[in-house]
């Protein structure tokens, strides 16, 4: 289940930032290279995200591309810390897919995470039994002791709810709460794991009914994360074939999908009503 992957998301933005200066500058990869005393495959794998930046070639690159006004300059900078950089989520690199360690970096220096479930409750509102029964509908031939470790990543992730100015907003399409993950005692539980998170400050928690109708989320679950600058608005859409991460238009399209959703759902106080009426209903 899990590969490991060199390639971060992070290394990729600095490379994909020089990339775009470079061609707005009208320069090739050896000229680059000539500057800096390196081959051009060497550019081409900075840029590619396979072998980031050293301080030292980013403030020369700058120099050369010509960006010169000092909070530009400190983002990129700050940026490129941000590529070395690890957290509490490293001792987990052999138990989840690349992808996963780059969400778990995104969580930890998110403002807001907005997500529409079609399938699960949100990781970040699982109890820890009912993650266990979707992993192990997941993955039903995994030990019991890597369903452990996977159970835990997922219980540790739980820490950003607590982080000073963290938010998220959730709309959850009610086939999620009528679909069994686990015995009724496990929905139950869950149930009224979100009637409680609800009620913090932080979390915004909706239910979009069946009696909604047809609506725009019909192509299945994603999530947006807005970051702190310089970090660009992203969207995260994970299926079967693979995670995929998207920035800027495409991003800004899920962003204004998920609007949408959460307008069509009921409100705050209405969706704490209907999933107690759920709860009870399992009872």
């Amino acid at each position: 289940m899990a590969t490991k992957r060199q390639v971060t998301l992070r290394a990729q933005w600095i490379g994909k930032t020089f990339k775009e200066l470079r061609l707005r500058n009208g320069m090739t990869l050896q000229e680059v290279g000539e500057y800096l005393g390196r081959d051009q495959s060497s550019v081409s794998r900075f840029e590619a995200g396979i072998h980031p930046p050293r301080k030292d070639d980013v403030i020369a690159l700058m120099d050369l591309f010509g960006v010169e006004e000092e909070p530009q300059r400190q983002a990129t900078l700050h940026m490129v810390d941000e590529v070395s950089k690890t957290g509490w989520w490293a001792k987990h690199t052999k138990d989840v897919d690349g992808w996963m360690i780059d969400w778990l970096w995104l969580e930890e220096r998110s403002e807001e995470l907005r997500e529409f479930g079609v399938l699960a409750v949100p990781g970040l509102l699982q109890t820890p039994r009912y993650a266990e029964s979707i992993i192990r509908a997941d993955d039903p031939r995994a030990p019991k002791q890597q369903i452990k470790r996977w159970v835990d990543l997922r219980v540790n992730r739980q820490h950003t709810l607590r982080q000073k100015d963290f938010r998220i907003s959730v709309v959850l399409d009610e086939a999620v709460l009528r679909r069994p993950a686990g015995d009724s005692s496990v929905m139950s539980e869950q149930i009224k794991h979100l009637v409680a998170s609800s009620q913090h400050e932080n979390v915004d928690i909706r239910v979009l009914p069946f009696s909604a109708g047809a609506h725009c989320g019909g192509a299945g679950a994603f999530r947006i994360i807005l970051m702190p600058e310089p970090f660009p608005v992203v969207a995260h859409v994970d299926s079967p074939a693979g995670a995929l991460f998207a920035e800027a238009a495409s991003a800004h399209e899920l962003a204004d999908r998920y609007d949408r959703l959460h307008q069509g759902s009921l409100d705050a106080e209405a969706s704490r009503e209907f999933l107690r009426k759920v709860e009870q209903e399992l009872r």
